[in-house]
């Protein structure tokens, strides 16, 4: 029996020790070398195309796109009638002709063609290619010599400002210039070419081209055709005669648009400048339409640039802030040019509403155009179409309005106990019936009114999401949309288009695949490119009929590059929410070098939207948020949460309605829980988090609210404190509150959770981070942030991005580095202690000193 129990007490020993042995080793070592091979610089030269971007013709439903792989960059032309691609030219050849007509050399694989357009009725291509440096240098020189005497010019000679002519001329000579016939193949160089002068920020063109409109000192001018190809001609023509529409502008009650992001000095510099005007034209150029902002109650708020030159400077900027009683008020005026006054819309209904003109959809076939006159949606000049909102957001009126009257009225009202949104109108006829999008029934769908704004009939319906309209067949009483989530088995986010009846009948999936779908239709809405792809698959174009019938296949992207430095696909997971019943939708990167026995940190990246969510649905080449992170030693994940994504029901968007700061916590906390339980190689007493704007205040959140689960976060640039953070987000998805007195009176409470009022929960490992004049969200919401975390005794760690506003520019790549230090630090233990960032230095060509 002795015997007998030592034998089973060394068999339970060698089962014991085999378990230890068995669990997941925790990694020690930060890998600093793979995410080096993998930057935004490296990966210009690894992947190329990944869509077809089709350039829709103007006389002919063909299109021509152009292609890139590591051979180089091909054009293509596409004949969907015929069912045909075909180069436009032959790469070899027109290197060739290229090379005899300009003498400088060029080979098939680095043909530098742009500008490149259709003319002529589309049988004729136009494009450029930049000259050789050292003929650039020659013509300057040679300039120079016959011009003499005049190219000497006094130093204290005050610098005329040069045409927009001379600009043309001067811009132009830098390239060679040609017409290619696609009929014959003949390549012909243009000698002398001065192409259109190019059109300055302030002028506002009509569709006829007769007219150009622009601000200057608050109020409105204009002036006609001749007078403004004399200005191109000559800025300083004493004979340009321009005419004077309003006189009643003052700064802060303008009808031009106002220089954001300039600094006070600036602001003075330019005050005599003509200014660009935001304006909706009617088709036949007769009038047009704008919204003129009253902001001269809203207070001001400010940055300065600390590393300005020769000074720092303060910019001064109007900014309401939630809850905040000075709204900007807004009236829509339309201006008639043969008459003096203009016509102001009797839109008023809600205290502090805020209106919106409706422009109609750009053509396809425009995008090539020099210049595109933004529309009013109607047809004609009598009437236009606006929205008009509350300042709560639970009120959105649609209306029409007479352009000679000013009269209103209502066609449609939209009301919800939480925020209303809305997309752009659909107008059949000319108004004679609309097509409005609402989510009305607790999912968005299409709804058909006549002109007088009567419900004929709901056109979609069911538990899924329609996004937009992008095509109105009038003939077919035909509707062309995408939507999302009524496929049965796919991830409920992908894209598809599809088509249905006015009135509901004949619906039809035109983009089959279980793929996230983009796509571009022609204006004829006869053909579109279909460009697909899963997080997980190699990016792919189709070109299909308006049955969806696929007629060629157009590309498959090229990652052959990518896979070669070690690249692989992240993983596609989907979980149970907190609540045991919502799916939530993510996205797993792992190391590329991956060992299963090694047992990982994990590092949530989030954007809690409500907007959108940071979750991936296609392949992208953008990398450093997830995939690159991932190379250090990390599983990252992305996920959504109930309140984030707005493509789904409405319920789901607006969970988060008067809860902004927690809302998307305990589905994050949990779902991780469950893929650490579901793989032994996430460790989870090893979680980081991060994120940008909305996802710097979530991270930040996470570590207060879960102190004991998150250990570790960076976040930049958050909205810690969204009562001080813009009106426009925070009211809308937190909410505010409008009360009415016994009198009529109206007035706005807000309050919101800020995570400074947290701030002694806090016990991981944190690093927020701000750029110094950030005018969207501005320091203020991190520094005061720092001031709660000081006052609770707290150690943490403060990044400063001197002359940098939301975005970080080109201190991205920087702060990548700092990131990545932070976390390989505090959830590896092994981090890169060198002052240089090797890395970086690593991608800088060294010059010597001159």
């Amino acid at each position: 029996m002795k015997k007998l129990r030592i034998f089973f007490i060394f068999i339970l020993v060698i089962i014991f020790t085999g378990s230890l042995l068995a669990e997941n080793v925790p990694i020690k070592k930060a890998n600093y070398k793979l995410p080096a091979r993998f930057s935004p610089k490296k990966l210009k030269t690894m992947v190329f195309s990944t869509s077809v971007n089709p350039h829709w013709l103007k006389h002919s439903d063909r299109f021509w796109y152009n292609d890139e792989t590591p051979n180089g960059k091909s054009y293509y032309l596409v004949d969907p009638a015929r069912r045909t691609k075909r180069p436009l030219f032959d790469n070899v050849k027109m290197a060739s002709l290229i090379t005899k007509l300009t003498k400088d050399p060029y080979d098939a694989q680095h043909l530098p063609i742009e500008g490149l357009k259709f003319i002529k009725n589309d049988k004729v291509v136009y494009f450029r290619v930049k000259k050789n440096k050292d003929v650039l240098e020659a013509e300057k020189r040679k300039k120079k010599q016959e011009n003499g005497e005049e190219e000497k010019k006094d130093k204290d000679e005050k610098k005329k400002e040069k045409s927009a002519v001379e600009k043309s001329k001067e811009e132009a000579q830098k390239y060679h210039h040609f017409e290619y016939d696609i009929a014959t193949g003949k390549l012909t160089i243009l000698k002398d070419y001065v192409g259109k002068p190019q059109r300055p920020d302030w002028a506002n063109i009509s569709p006829d081209g007769k007219t150009v409109v622009f601000g200057r000192h608050f109020n409105l001018y204009y002036m006609d055709k001749a007078n403004y190809e004399k200005w191109l001609q000559n800025p300083d023509d004493p004979n340009i005669e321009e005419r004077q529409l309003t006189n009643d502008g003052e700064e802060y009650y303008s009808y031009h648009s106002r220089g954001r992001g300039e600094t006070n000095i600036e602001k003075e510099k330019n005050k005599d400048k003509r200014k660009s005007v935001h304006i909706f034209w009617s088709p036949d150029s007769r009038k047009f339409a704008l919204v003129r902002t009253n902001e001269r109650k809203v207070k001001d708020l400010w940055v300065i640039n600390s590393v300005a030159e020769p000074r720092p400077t303060l910019e001064t900027y109007k900014y309401q802030m939630p809850g905040e009683k000075e709204a900007p008020q807004y009236d829509i005026l339309v201006f008639d040019l043969e008459k003096e006054a203009p016509v102001q819309v009797k839109d008023d209904c809600f205290k502090d509403q805020n209106v919106s003109i409706l422009r109609a959809p750009r053509l396809a076939k425009n995008r090539d155009d020099d210049y595109q006159s933004s529309l009013w949606l109607a047809e004609t000049s009598d009437k236009l179409y606006f929205t008009r909102t509350s300042r709560d957001i639970h009120r959105i009126d649609v209306c029409v309005a007479n352009t000679e009257t000013g009269d209103v009225k209502v066609l449609i009202e939209e009301r919800l106990n939480t925020y209303v949104e809305t997309r752009p109108l659909g107008l059949v006829n000319n108004g004679k019936e609309l097509i409005h999008w609402s989510e009305r029934d607790g999912w968005a769908h299409f709804y058909r009114f006549d002109g007088e704004g009567n419900l004929k009939n709901q056109i979609t319906s069911g538990p899924w999401h329609c996004d937009r309209i992008v095509g109105i067949d009038e003939k077919k009483q035909m509707l062309y949309f995408t939507a999302n989530g009524r496929e049965k088995g796919e991830d409920p986010y992908y894209m598809h288009l599809y088509c249905v009846n006015f009135d509901g009948t004949n619906l039809k999936l035109l983009d089959q695949g279980d793929f996230d779908h983009s796509i571009s239709i022609n204006d004829n809405n006869t053909f579109f490119v279909d460009n697909y792809s899963r997080v997980n698959t190699v990016p792919k174009s189709e070109l299909r009929n308006s049955m969806g019938n696929k007629l060629i296949d157009l590309e498959e992207a090229d990652l052959s590059f990518l896979f070669e430095a070690g690249y692989k696909f992240p993983e596609i997971f989907k979980a149970k929410a907190a609540d045991g019943i919502t799916d939530i939708y993510g996205v797993m990167y792992k190391p590329f070098d991956f060992n299963e026995t090694l047992k990982y940190p994990i590092i949530l990246y989030v954007y809690p939207g409500p907007q959108t969510e940071a979750v991936n649905k296609s392949f992208s080449a953008r990398m450093d948020r997830t995939d690159r992170m991932a190379q250090f030693g990390f599983i990252v994940v992305t996920m959504g949460n109930r309140g984030g994504h707005p493509a789904r029901s409405k319920w789901y968007h607006n969970y988060g309605y008067s809860n902004l700061r927690d809302y998307g916590l305990a589905d994050k906390k949990v779902v991780i829980e469950k893929l650490a339980a579901r793989h032994p190689f996430i460790d989870i007493d090893k979680v980081g988090i991060f994120g940008h704007s909305g996802g710097g205040f979530m991270s930040t959140a996470a570590m207060l609210v879960y102190p004991d689960f998150f250990k570790v976060a960076v976040s930049t640039s958050g909205n810690h404190e969204n009562n001080v953070y813009n009106r426009w987000w925070s009211e809308k998805h937190h909410g505010v509150k409008e009360i009415v007195d016994e009198k009529g009176n109206v007035t706005f409470e807000y309050d919101i959770e800020k995570n400074s009022e947290i701030a002694k929960n806090l016990k991981g490992r944190l690093l927020i981070a701000t750029g110094d004049i950030d005018n969207n969200v501005h320091p203020a919401n991190t520094i005061r942030l720092t001031k709660a975390l000081i006052q609770f005794n707290k150690r943490f760690d403060l990044f400063l991005l001197p002359g940098q506003r939301h975005g970080y520019g080109d201190m991205d790549q920087y702060f990548f580095w700092i990131r990545a230090d932070y976390f390989c630090k505090h959830l590896i233990g092994d981090y890169s202690q060198s002052v240089d960032i090797i890395e970086l230095n690593n991608e800088k060509e060294m010059k010597g000193d001159k």
